[in-house]
């Protein structure tokens, strides 16, 4: 039987040891409940100082599609129905993880945006814990409490929450993605491969663009484990498949209603339509989108959407193979606007006017940002002295990367890496925390695993 580090250290503790670590154990999960509740708080409190909020643009689809799929009309266009007389029109704009959640509200009678609000609160929660217990998985107990903390206060993750937007349910997922690729690095096996592969094949079902966690976390982590090379292939394989199963009802349920093929879902058309014209190209609006823009496209209207998805991709593609000349320039704006390295303020006016963003509080997420950049590079450091690997954090970026290079930028399109980079916080700060000399919950045990000492 093979002894795994763990028990060695369990072993070779003191007979009132163990007795210790769960007293430890309780104190660390009662923290981490307080941390959620003040976070929580934070959210209701930002829902019930502006109760009267009215659902607009990406919100008023998830909430409105999320009481239509509960009315048992299926996936169907909110904006459509709404028209009179109401027209039954099949929708895949969005990927449905989002009006799936909203929905688990309208079930039970609470169908109103407000309600729909506070529960986007209940799953920012969550996400708080969730990211908790992933920095303590990463690097121990205080590690994870100021995670949690980050989390629960950090402005660009809670606005979401407030908005309905389905970022509110980004932290969460990709926490839980963390946690369980961490997980499987400590502990490889064939279960808990499984449980990553459809922990990610949920979050693609949540944000499309999450596919690409496949190749950089899943894989890598299946031929990175442990063991003999054809028990490597299998891992990946198995984490491959089990997103890919995840997925597949959705895709077949897409397939049988689209004319064209249809994957997770078909906003790709639109999307590129409203970012590549001559208002996003250059001036003002560079790097940025314009409803103007998508307007302008010659789709034929009275066909299904995958079709004029499709006429849209093509009237944006011959706009960009026009205009090469102007391509680097552009993708280099909209990597600008999505991490905050170009017209960093006007990007924040935008947020604010057309998502409706508390402005000053906009700023403040700014600030703790760029904060959370310079505290990203420290943690780094530290995980990587630590042998800890530090790709699937990075991987998040590299998603983000790609799918503004795609689309366009925004503010919100890099939540997702936003939690990579307050798990990096988190561990830098433990560290200082630690160079200080400072007393506290304990953050030198990973896992039961003590943590290596400092050279002297």
């Amino acid at each position: 039987m093979t002894t795994t580090p763990t028990a060695l250290a369990s072993e070779s503790q003191p007979r009132g040891a163990g007795e210790s670590d769960r007293r430890r154990n309780r104190r660390w999960w009662a923290w981490l409940g307080v941390i959620t509740l003040g976070g929580f708080g934070i959210r209701l409190g930002t829902v019930l100082g502006r109760p009267g909020r009215r659902p607009g643009g990406d919100a008023y689809y998830f909430h409105n599609a999320a009481n239509l799929v509960v009315e048992g009309y299926g996936f169907i266009n909110p904006w459509s129905y709404s028209l009179h007389p109401h027209q039954y029109i099949q929708t895949a704009d969005w990927p449905p993880l989002f009006v799936l959640v909203l929905a688990m509200t309208s079930v039970v009678g609470l169908k109103s945006f407000f309600a729909h609000r506070v529960w986007c609160c209940v799953i920012g929660a969550a996400a708080i814990t969730v990211c908790g217990v992933t920095g303590r998985e990463m690097a121990g107990r205080r590690a994870g409490l100021i995670a949690a903390f980050l989390i629960a206060v950090y402005p660009n993750i809670w606005m979401s929450d407030e908005l309905a937007l389905s970022e509110s349910l980004s932290p969460l997922l990709v926490s839980l993605i963390l946690l369980c690729a961490y997980r499987f690095w400590r502990q490889p096996g064939t279960r808990r491969m499984l449980v990553l592969g459809a922990v990610t094949g949920l979050a693609i079902l949540g944000r499309d663009e999450l596919a690409l966690l496949i190749p950089l976390i899943v894989i890598p982590l299946g031929l990175l484990a442990r063991s003999p090379w054809r028990s490597r292939l299998a891992l990946a394989f198995l984490g491959t498949l089990a997103a890919l199963t995840v997925v597949a009802p959705w895709v077949g349920y897409n397939m049988s209603r689209f004319e064209k093929p249809t994957l997770v879902s078909s906003g790709l058309g639109i999307t590129l339509a409203s970012a590549n014209c001559d208002e996003t190209w250059s001036g003002t609006f560079e790097g940025y989108w314009s409803l103007q823009c998508s307007l302008r496209a010659p789709i034929d209207r009275h066909t299904e959407e995958s079709v004029q998805s499709a006429q849209a991709q093509a009237y944006a593609l011959q706009y960009i193979r026009a205009h090469l000349h102007r391509f680097g320039p552009v993708e280099l704006a909209r990597l600008g606007r999505a991490f905050g390295a170009f017209h960093p303020l006007q990007q924040i006016e935008l947020d604010s006017y057309v998502e409706t963003r508390p402005y000053h509080w906009a700023l403040v997420g700014l600030g703790m940002y760029y904060a959370f950049v310079v505290l990203g590079v420290g943690g780094i450091v530290v995980l990587r002295r630590r042998r800890v690997p530090v790709f699937p954090l990075l991987a998040l970026g590299l998603d983000v990367v790609a799918t503004v290079l795609v689309s366009f930028g925004q503010t919100r399109y890099r939540t997702t890496f936003e939690v990579s980079l307050v798990l990096l916080s988190a561990v830098a700060l433990d560290r200082l925390w630690d160079r200080a000399g400072s007393s506290g919950p304990p953050g030198d045990v990973v896992r039961g695993v003590p943590r290596p000492e400092p050279s002297r």
